[in-house]
């Protein structure tokens, strides 16, 4: 019998598929037919943390009447208020369904009293907490630096205000890469998620305005997460998990290789329903059966920077390298 298990956050999944913070994470019902399908943990969907303030904030609050659109502002502030509530109730509600941890999903960019919230998440019955964090580095007046500190004092604010294990996922955004995850792996967190997806701006050329290019990530996204975690899977001091352009079971394979204890999915359940969750475990014992392993704890880390023969291959220099072999 091959064993998928794997340890990630300080969980025992069953395997290391987690279905990643989407739509598909929104209610009790689909996070239930989530566990059926044969998912490891689910990430809900994300709560933003202009909502939480919108909340705690007393004074907006109070002042809602005196802005110029007050109607608006008044329905604005309490369905967002609503919406706090509910996502405190969907994690009770999930607890009660399923026996598979339950990460609650925080989509913040600065810091503020907001982190307590997480209090909240705690005492609503989360196994965990995955900041979403994102600073778009287009102000030059904040250097990559001051962007990084704000990212660690984010960590610092949750981490004081909760017990429960807390998962970073981050951008590729940082001008020292491994620098700033092995950096930020050292704080008290259990994991890193490598990458986020971001909205894709394009130009619609018709109506000559700024239009989103695609919702669903790409295959070959997936090579940027392949790169840092296998650069980095050696070096950092808490687990990583791979999302990004993660499609079927052997693309779990090649994350789990070089070094990830998990991945994130979304784009290939949109497309192929959470049906597709036995077909990529499926595919993986297969492999591992032809391969002759019997459990992922061979398997994980196995092509990582310091395990392989030839760690340049992770370099930027073996794809100029590549190109004048094959002239």
């Amino acid at each position: 019998m091959i064993d998928l298990s794997t340890k990630y956050m300080g969980f025992e999944l069953r395997n290391p598929i987690i279905a990643a913070s989407s739509g598909l994470t929104d209610t009790s019902d689909k996070i239930k037919n989530l566990e059926i399908k044969g998912a490891g943990a689910v990430v809900l969907k994300s709560l933003f943390e202009e909502q939480i303030m919108m909340e705690i904030d007393s004074i907006s609050a109070s002042n809602l009447y005196n802005n110029n659109s007050e109607a608006e502002n008044y329905v604005s502030y309490y369905t967002r208020k609503h919406n706090l509530d509910e996502y405190l109730r969907l994690i009770e509600n999930s607890k009660k369904e399923v026996k598979i941890p339950v990460i609650a999903s925080l989509n913040s960019f600065s810091i503020g009293q907001w982190v307590n919230f997480a209090e909240r998440i705690e005492s609503a019955g989360a196994d965990g907490i995955e900041l979403n964090l994102f600073i778009l580095p287009g102000d030059q007046k904040f250097s990559g630096q001051e962007i990084e500190e704000i990212y660690l004092d984010i960590i610092r604010g949750v981490r004081k205000n909760t017990k429960l294990p807390v998962a970073v996922k981050l951008s590729t955004y940082f001008s020292g890469m491994a620098d700033s995850l092995i950096k930020m792996s050292k704080e008290d967190i259990s994991a890193m998620v490598l990458f986020n997806h971001f909205y894709s701006p394009t130009v619609d050329l018709e109506k000559e305005q700024i239009v989103s290019s695609r919702v669903f990530s790409l295959p070959e996204e997936n090579s940027m997460c392949i790169r840092w975690i296998g650069m980095v899977s050696d070096k950092v001091q808490c687990d990583l998990a791979a999302s990004s352009g993660i499609y079927d079971g052997y693309d779990v394979l090649k994350n789990l290789l070089v070094g990830a204890k998990a991945v994130q999915v979304a784009s290939t359940l949109y497309k192929n329903t959470a049906n597709h969750i036995p077909v990529m475990l499926q595919q993986m014992e297969n492999w591992m059966i032809g391969k002759g392993y019997n459990s992922l704890n061979e398997v994980i880390g196995k092509l990582s920077f310091k395990k392989i023969s030839n760690p340049m291959m992770y370099e930027r220099a073996q794809f100029m390298k590549y190109f004048s072999d094959n002239k």
